[in-house]
């Protein structure tokens, strides 16, 4: 009897172990990933005023409304409102590795105003388990044509000022979702589903992040609306570019050239 404890103790503290090599293997498994879409396209273009011509009071209150089909910083020639996402290197559809706490999104709900007659975010990116509320903050009303395509979801609600609806259960797929207003046909928006938090939307300086990365080898696929496909060769394409990140560091891509159309 004592040597069947001793047995049991013995194989009980060799679990134990086991799972602690393992948890710091795991540990030493994930890394960040960071980067930035550079203009490439020589001179920086200049926002276009769009063509307002309805609800003007409400829509025109903090100023004219500019183009978003190339927002480009200045300063830097950072490139605002990119997608950019991982994806296997041999199959953009297998799935990719996903550190355990990032399973399920720490986010439960994502939310899109339109305060001034414009989508805000202008790009959306969900994971799979999250919900997108659409807001209208604004004093007029705005009608969401949402075109989620054969995957959903397909509605085109009337948003009165004030008011906002939920989206719920949207799957991953590799195209986008457009988002319009046809009462005011400037509006237009996107939004992409994934099914791994491996993903990001550039900001203001064209910076993107990405935090508990796989490590290893990877593809970055990188969109952009007005472009389509950034990054690959010999041409951009959907399965983007090879990149290796690196364990337990920060990998950092530098910039990423976008060259427009």
């Amino acid at each position: 009897m004592r040597r069947s404890v001793l047995g049991i103790g013995f194989c009980a503290g060799l679990a134990g172990l086991l799972a602690l090599g393992a948890a710091a293997r795991a540990e030493e498994g994930w890394g960040t990933l960071k980067g930035r879409v550079e203009w490439a396209g020589g001179a920086v273009p200049q926002r276009a005023k769009l063509n307002v011509n309805k609800d003007q009071e409400a829509c025109l209150k903090n100023g004219p409304l500019l183009s978003e089909e190339y927002v480009v910083n200045p300063k830097n020639k950072g490139v605002r409102w990119v997608f950019v996402w991982l994806v296997d290197p041999k199959d953009p559809k297998k799935p990719v590795p996903v550190k355990p706490e990032l399973k399920q999104p720490a986010k439960k709900v994502v939310e899109m105003d339109q305060p001034c007659c414009m989508f805000e975010p202008h790009l959306v990116g969900l994971q799979e388990g999250q919900t997108l509320v659409v807001k209208n903050s604004a004093t007029v009303a705005h009608n969401v044509n949402v075109i989620g395509g054969p995957l959903g979801p397909n509605t085109n609600p009337i948003l009165p000022a004030g008011q906002k609806f939920t989206l719920e259960g949207i799957v991953g797929r590799p195209t986008p979702i457009q988002v319009s207003c046809n009462i005011h046909p400037w509006m237009k928006a996107y939004v992409r589903v994934f099914k791994n938090p491996y993903f990001a939307v550039t900001d203001e300086d064209g910076n993107f992040e990405i935090k508990g990365a796989p490590a290893g080898n990877y593809n970055l696929v990188v969109w952009q609306e007005s472009t389509g496909w950034v990054a690959g060769a010999p041409t951009p394409n959907k399965n983007g570019m090879p990149i290796a990140i690196k364990p337990n560091a920060v990998t950092d891509l530098g910039a990423i050239p976008l060259k427009p159309s």
